[in-house]
């Protein structure tokens, strides 16, 4: 199948759902809040509904993609953020959001699994890492997207979500269109059916615990990094969803993480990786109320970011050779899980040390999740 057949409604879905219906969440909260009369308490548990279906759904996604190939998924997670948007956009009352958030949510989870089986299926193996890597990045035009909106419509939520639910329609009916059907004979199969097992598996724990270790590392950044700049500095409305545009923005290098994979080897990209997550993190923590050092931190965070996620992605690829929606499954699960456990340690820790030591203390995780990496035999296979 032609690269762009595949990778470019995969990116856009991937937007979508990770950067539309997940995480522009947080920028439109203090709206949501204010319209709704939530609770920090109510909307930090709604919030938290973004994990949850994400664990949930992935475990899902993964299992029925094995056993069915990828289309089903990939239209059910599209069918998924929009549904979700558009109650979101129309909510009454908390209880609908929760709702809303739930299926939004779960979409990201729903996504991910059945396109690296799709890339696998359809696409030719030398092309397999870059398509993967590219439409991981996804996330990152997502992001940049929901701060745009989050400056250019702030206060208006309602519409916000609105116009994400029609895109969210437009990008589900191009994927479609675009996904070939399961009858379709595949270029390349190297996808096992029913195969669910990691035992025996050379190199899947190592997977395992870096993932989870990278999650932690990273969860600080995602859940208090706006808030961290907002209370250390005197940032304008706009300056603090520029600090997401950013993220959004250098995430787009991410997508780059297939080529350097090609040329330097999986181990050299992940701990480049490592190392550039880690210290966004300590960066952000040294001059947090200047612009510029906040900025340069969200840049390094957001490409580092997504750049780890492409490695992740090809590392569990690798391992999992005979089944791509495995391999994606299991590491960005424990990233997610990862970041549910870094999230509530944050929490305690930001209110008994404070913001500075808690993300000094967050980026050291980084740099010892750069030790659980990829051994240098982690080749392409044949």
């Amino acid at each position: 199948m032609k690269f762009s057949t595949l990778v470019l409604p995969g990116i856009t879905m991937i937007a979508v759902t990770y950067g539309l219906a997940r995480f522009s969440f947080g920028l439109l909260l203090p709206d949501i809040n204010q319209s709704l009369e939530m609770s920090e308490s109510v909307s930090g548990t709604i919030s938290s509904l973004f994990y949850l279906a994400y664990c949930f759904t992935i475990v899902f996604s993964t299992v029925i993609t094995t056993r069915e190939g990828p289309r089903r998924m990939i239209l059910l997670a599209g069918l998924s953020a929009f549904a979700g948007l558009l109650l979101m956009s129309v909510t009454p009352n908390p209880w609908v959001l929760a709702l809303g958030v739930l299926l939004a949510g779960g979409s990201t989870g729903l996504i991910s699994p059945p396109y690296g089986a799709a890339i696998s299926l359809w696409m030719q193996r030398d092309k397999q890492g870059r398509a993967n890597t590219w439409i991981n990045s996804g996330t990152s035009f997502g992001i940049a997207l929901s701060g745009l909106g989050a400056i250019l419509l702030t206060p208006h939520w309602r519409l916000t979500y609105v116009i994400y639910a029609v895109l969210a329609l437009l990008v589900l009916i191009w994927n479609y269109r675009a996904i070939p059907k399961p009858e379709q004979k595949a270029n390349n199969v190297v996808f096992e059916k029913g195969n669910l097992s990691i035992r025996g598996i050379k190199g899947g724990y190592p997977l395992i615990f870096a993932s989870l270790t990278l999650g932690i590392s990273t969860a600080a950044f995602w859940t208090f990094s706006r808030s961290f700049i907002e209370v250390a500095g005197n940032y304008s409305d706009w300056q603090l969803s520029g600090f997401w545009v950013v993220i959004g923005v250098f995430g787009v290098l991410g997508g780059f993480s297939g080529s350097l994979i090609e040329k330097g080897g999986l181990p050299f990209a992940y701990k480049l990786g490592s190392v550039s997550i880690a210290s966004a993190s300590i960066i952000l923590s040294i001059e947090p109320g200047n612009w510029l050092m906040s900025y340069a931190s969200a840049g390094i965070f957001g490409g580092s970011y997504i750049f780890l996620t492409g490695v992740l992605l090809v590392w569990g690829i690798r391992v999992f050779i005979k089944n791509a929606s495995l391999g994606i499954g299991i590491p960005f699960l424990l990233l997610a899980v990862g970041q549910v456990i870094g999230a509530l340690f944050a929490g305690m820790l930001i209110e008994n040390w404070g913001y500075t030591l808690s993300f000094i203390l967050y980026g050291l995780v980084g740099l010892a999740a750069g030790l659980i990496g990829p051994k240098k035999n982690a080749r392409e296979r044949t």
